[in-house]
């Protein structure tokens, strides 16, 4: 993600997934392109759970997720560079915490940030395992829209 700066003023959204490598990096890539097109001043960035689960990974970012965001014209830089670990701090500077499954994620947040498991939003979208990535990219899409929605009808009112 690009590096915000005081005049950065927006709200800031956090993207959580297991790895930090597929669903939230797809997520914080679309929200970032997506707030810079219509000029708001949010921005997205994102973090894993357990990030040691790709630290294996041949690439940074998942192949499916790279060739999605090409298919979509949106530029990697709208992404971080490489999946991060969620720390405390994180979801502190965070104005609103999404992670990409509660069935998968409520549980791990339990674990590892217990104060702060009900205090953030949840989606359902299921990981390579459950879940083609051709379906469920589109879902963060949509998703994502639905955000911008929101913070359309919040700059309106």
């Amino acid at each position: 993600m690009p590096q915000r700066t005081s005049a950065d003023s927006g709200p800031l959204f956090l993207f959580v997934c297991t790895g930090n490598f597929y669903r939230s990096r797809h997520a914080e890539a679309l929200f970032n392109w997506h707030t810079r097109r219509i000029g708001h001043p949010a921005r997205a960035f994102s973090r894993g759970l357990l990030t040691s689960l790709v630290a294996d990974e041949p690439t940074r970012i998942s192949r499916d997720t790279e060739r999605r965001l090409k298919e979509l014209g949106i530029p990697l830089d709208h992404t971080g560079t490489e999946p991060t670990q969620l720390r405390r701090e994180d979801l502190e500077r965070a104005h609103r915490t999404i992670a990409l499954k509660k069935d998968e994620h409520y549980a791990m947040m339990l674990q590892s940030h217990p104060e702060w498991a009900d205090r953030i939003d949840y989606w359902t979208v299921h990981d390579i395992d459950f879940a083609d990535p051709t379906d469920a990219l589109p879902q963060i899409e949509a998703r994502v829209l639905e955000l911008m929605k929101e913070l359309a009808g919040q700059a309106g009112a």
